[in-house]
């Protein structure tokens, strides 16, 4: 019984972890090797843009990806 409950109790705090928010605008800071996705218009319709940031003097890597839409949620940038 206790197997089970921990392992609710784990999923809970594990689930809400895989859905990947998607932003409204690029981030302007953003840490080395962190992945933000972005509503971008320069991707094709079903795609969103994939930031990862980089360290310092390097530019940052974009692509175009497609997610699942059980994957994503749609949240608002904070300046």
């Amino acid at each position: 019984m206790r197997a089970l409950l921990s392992g609710l109790v784990l999923a809970a705090f594990t689930l809400p972890c895989l859905a990947q928010n998607v932003l409204k605008s690029e981030p302007l800071v953003l840490a080395p090797y962190e992945i933000a996705y972005v509503q971008a218009a320069s991707c094709p319709a079903g795609k969103v843009l994939k930031v990862t940031g980089s360290i310092r003097g390097l530019h940052r890597k974009k692509t175009c990806v497609v997610l699942a839409a059980d994957q994503a949620s749609l949240a608002t940038a904070i300046p």
